[in-house]
């Protein structure tokens, strides 16, 4: 999948979403790496186990996942020779004390979930490990009983300090009236008695500091010297001693390399795992059944962003149609409908559960090709049209039968006739390459095309033509309107703005013109003066010898219910059934399928009178198969001598 792809379905804030959920820093990074799957068992599994991570959440389970702290450096540094500190090694002991809660946990789960338990029951229990870290650090420090060189040493300070205690007492005793404060202060690691600055030369020692305001001074007493290099001596071969039990203990850290790594990963995902489930419960997630035919059925399905504010979807594809055009007007849901089939199938193959109702059914694709927005660039100075061929052109270079194309807006953008020739073509080969196509759009021809072409279906969004309100519903196997007339005169377009389109519309723009010039002109010839007789007469003559274009239009020939009329744009013909209605609509049977088309998109083939010479009943003899097959009304024979196509008798 491109990553244009899944930035335009939202795919980066799923990813982002189930982070949030996940406690390590392990965790985090798989869900931030998470990327869908085109292996369709791998992903049943996957799906399979996520649904026995989110029913043992509903459950009301606590699931003692360790939260890896302190495991990330641990990880990136073991084997690298760098030594591990008393911090370090309480982490590491803590990982191991969570890992075998975890593994004790897990194995009572074993039949309620064994997916998931086999996961825990892959980790190793360190218990030599744990119990050397336990016996030398201990809250952070190193234990005196971690050697015994320590011990030794630690006995030796003890016995220092205490003697250094003592003479303390004794010099603050001694030299109490001539100190700043009964108060023993530290300077660079040494000892030292705060003296007034008077009062220095009556205690033997060195001054190692003094006060900003210079009222006193910090001796060191020379009766303290001995003691303290004395300390400072065993502190450094405490020091030395620590480092070496470290050293130590890194070393069998180290031997346990491979197993720390392997239960830091399967804590990893483990936290991946039951985030994917916390995320599920966030939004009533459940499993569907993965196929790689192309298959998908849904019921109530939901974006995962819009939750309970969302109409649910009922969505089907793949079954007798693999190409899916839906209609009906702005704001109306289409684009919502395209983005949630879209993210749901990216959630799906990355093994998420989704908010659609049990017995779900869904596609592995794999590739995901969109075309939603018109993707224009000031700096790139692309137009809505060019941005659109772009995207159109990336698509054809990766569709196969393989491919979920998703396509908003057809034919927007440039000339409406040469837009739907050019998305009947590109539908026509997405098609025969064995995609799965869902288009919106607003214009019939590609409607009609649909309703006539085997492989393609419509489907509309509901709109409540009372309140003028779109109801966010998807209807497969209609087509919708665009409703743009009574939304433009609720909003408060003047009427008469609104029957002048509609007269456009139902008449075309050409013939329109042509009345409009010939209105013009009469109002110009009734503005003459009158003339004489003989003038008038020559005038008649004038206009009658005028150019054609300038006289009014003769209306077209009507067509006849039972004409064979050809319609170019879909390339196909077909026999009149219903007579022209008062938009210059006319329907026509094509392939079975009745079909509205507007009498300008249709010429006529053969007409009626060629087609069923004699006196027989139209209505009768375009009736459907089974109509005809039930009322024995005439015999296949007596039709088949007509010049009418029939479909083959089953």
């Amino acid at each position: 999948m491109n990553e244009k792809t899944l930035t335009s379905l939202g795919y980066p804030q799923i990813q982002k979403n189930v982070a949030a959920c996940a406690l390590s820093y392990l965790g985090k990074r798989y869900a931030r790496d998470m990327k869908p799957m085109v292996d369709a068992s791998l992903i049943q599994m996957r799906l399979e186990e996520t649904a026995e991570a989110a029913a043992l959440i509903r459950n009301g389970a606590s699931v003692p996942i360790p939260s890896l702290d302190g495991m990330e450096t641990i990880m990136d540094l073991l084997g690298t020779g760098y030594l591990f500190t008393e911090r370090d090694f309480s982490h590491l002991a803590q990982f191991l004390r969570s890992c075998a809660q975890l593994m004790k946990y897990m194995e009572g789960k074993s039949e309620v979930a064994p997916t998931v338990s086999r996961y825990a029951s892959s980790m190793i229990w360190m218990e030599s490990l744990l119990s050397e870290i336990e016996r030398c650090i201990h809250s952070g420090r190193i234990q005196d009983q971690a050697s015994k060189e320590l011990i030794r040493i630690r006995k030796k300070m003890i016995v220092n300090e205490e003697r250094m205690k003592r003479k303390l007492d004794s010099l603050i005793s001694k030299h109490r009236s001539i100190m700043q404060e009964n108060v023993i202060s530290q300077r660079g690691g040494r000892t030292v008695l705060p003296i007034k600055k008077e009062f220095r030369k009556h205690v033997k020692g060195s001054v190692l500091d003094e006060s900003g305001s210079g009222q006193t001074v910090y001796i060191e007493p020379a009766e303290l010297v001995g003691l303290q290099m004395e300390l400072a001596s065993l502190q450094a071969e405490e020091s030395r001693e620590e480092m070496k039990i470290l050293g130590d203990l890194t070393s069998l850290a180290e031997s346990y390399n491979r197993e720390i790594a392997l239960n830091t990963e399967t804590v990893g995902i483990l936290d991946f795992l039951f985030a994917k489930a916390k995320y599920a419960a966030t939004m009533d997630g459940r499993t569907v059944r993965v196929n790689a035919n192309g298959r998908v059925r849904l019921h109530h399905a939901r974006h995962p962003f819009m939750g309970a504010s969302m109409v649910p979807l009922n969505f089907a594809i793949g079954q007798t149609y693999s190409s899916l055009i839906i209609t009906g007007p702005n704001t109306g849901g289409k684009t919502v409908a395209l983005k949630t089939l879209g993210l749901l199938t990216l959630m799906m193959q990355s093994g998420l559960l989704v908010p659609v109702d049990e017995d779900g059914e869904m596609a592995v694709y794999h590739e995901i090709a969109v075309d939603i927005g018109d993707g224009q660039s000031l700096e790139q100075a692309l137009s809505t049209f060019s941005a659109h061929i772009r995207n159109m052109i990336g698509i054809l270079e990766q569709a196969d039968s393989s491919t979920l194309v998703l396509i908003d807006e057809m034919a927007s953008g440039t000339d409406p006739g040469e837009g739907v020739g050019l998305s009947i073509a590109m539908l026509e080969e997405l098609h025969s390459r064995g995609a799965t196509v869902i288009a919106t759009t607003h214009f019939g021809e590609i409607k009609h095309f649909a309703a006539a072409t085997p492989g393609f279906e419509n489907a509309r969004m509901e709109f409540d033509t009372v309140s003028l309100q779109p109801l966010y519903r998807l209807r497969i196997g209609e087509a919708g309107d665009s409703y743009a007339y009574s939304i433009a005169l609720k909003l408060g377009m003047p009427q008469r703005i609104i029957e002048r389109s509609k007269l456009i519309s139902d008449q075309g723009v050409s013939q329109i013109n042509s009345t409009v010039e010939q209105k013009q002109w009469n109002e110009a010839r009734n503005k003459t003066k009158p003339v004489s007789p003989s003038v008038q007469t020559e005038t008649k003559k004038q206009s009658a010898d005028r150019p054609e274009t300038l006289e009014p239009t003769s209306p077209a020939k009507a067509f006849r219910k039972g004409d064979r009329v050809y319609a170019a744009y879909l390339n196909q013909s077909g026999i009149v059934c219903d007579v022209e209605d008062s938009r210059g609509n006319i329907g026509v049977m094509l392939r079975g399928r009745k079909v509205k088309i507007h009498k300008k998109r249709l010429t006529l083939h053969i007409s009626a009178d060629e087609l069923y010479p004699g006196d027989y009943d139209l209505d009768i003899v375009l009736e459907t198969k089974e109509n005809r097959k039930k009322r024995k009304l005439m015999s296949r024979k007596h039709v088949e001598g007509l010049k009418i196509e029939l479909p083959p008798e089953e």
